[in-house]
């Protein structure tokens, strides 16, 4: 997948996370979802199934379990992208 995919990625990561955490903190590839972010379980999985929708992919929830940053599962999302395409 071209590197501009993964970019659009993490932009629509980073804009449904302003939206969505309960924090004035700049979304960075590098911030911790969970403590930084303050993005709960609920929040998490509905922000996947938005971006299972967005993208036409399906996210396995065991591998959710190592995805700690913005850029985790930007990444995450893009090895699936790809590996459906």
């Amino acid at each position: 997948m071209p590197e501009s995919n993964y970019n659009e990625i993490m932009q629509l990561l980073c804009n449904r996370l302003e939206n969505i955490s309960n924090t004035d903190v700049a979304i960075t590839p590098d911030l911790s979802l969970i403590d930084q972010l303050s993005i709960d379980s609920i929040k998490l999985l509905n922000l996947i199934m938005e971006i299972e929708d967005t993208f036409d992919i399906s996210v396995p929830i065991n591998a959710l379990a190592d995805v700690q940053t913005v850029r985790d599962l930007a990444d995450l999302i893009h090895r699936i992208k790809s590996e459906s395409s």
